[in-house]
């Protein structure tokens, strides 16, 4: 009787799947990481009551919360998956906007000085490395995977980090005696925010524009 002849591929993996564990990788380094800074940053929001914070924050959370989305699409190895979680990352980063607007306006009626200003500079600053990091990981893994909703999370977080940084602005204005600083700010992070879907949601429709 003839034996069963077995091919294998010794040594080698199929590039769909060592993607897909590329991908998977990058997502949950950056959920990692973007997950400790939301959390910081939450425990420095009910010191200091800042809805600069809040808004860098609501952000954060949303930015953390598109890794799911796109792990799924790395686990199923499917583009048209991928496709649909860059629009998600895009619906997440919109959905932030309103939220951290709304609370903005907000205090704008209802006026309120933020406390424990140093702690809240300290949360800016984390804002800052946090998303600094997470941009590194998704914005390598997506030029060198061609994820465009990798790279559209990249550019997001990066531009995230100095968004962060408006939270250190915020806290010098209100040290400075200008507390509609706050909710003032809160508004311009909103502002950017908006840019930002507005750019990822060109990245997403028109693919990885390479260098």
């Amino acid at each position: 009787m003839a034996e069963k002849v077995h091919h294998h591929a010794h040594g080698l993996v199929d590039p769909s799947i060592k993607r897909s564990r590329d991908g998977l990788r990058a997502v949950g380094i950056s959920l990692l990481v973007l997950g400790l800074t939301a959390a910081a940053q939450a425990v420095i929001f009910v010191l200091t009551g800042s809805v600069a914070l809040l808004a860098d924050l609501i952000h954060n959370v949303g930015d953390a919360l598109t890794a799911i989305p796109l792990g799924i699409a790395f686990v199923l190895r499917s583009d048209r998956a991928e496709e649909y979680a860059g629009l998600a990352v895009v619906a997440a980063i919109l959905v932030s906007a309103c939220v951290a607007a709304y609370e903005a306006v907000q205090r704008l009626i209802n006026p309120e000085r933020p406390s424990h200003l140093v702690a809240l500079a300290l949360a800016g600053l984390v804002g800052f490395g946090g998303n600094m990091v997470a941009a590194q990981v998704r914005t390598r893994a997506g030029r060198r995977l061609d994820s465009p909703a990798l790279v559209a999370d990249g550019n997001h977080a990066r531009v995230d980090a100095l968004v962060s940084l408006g939270v250190v602005l915020s806290a010098i204005v209100v040290a400075l005696g200008f507390d509609a600083g706050d909710p003032l700010i809160a508004l311009a992070i909103t502002a950017i925010i908006l840019r930002i879907t507005w750019q990822s949601w060109n990245t997403v429709r028109h693919g990885v524009a390479h260098p």
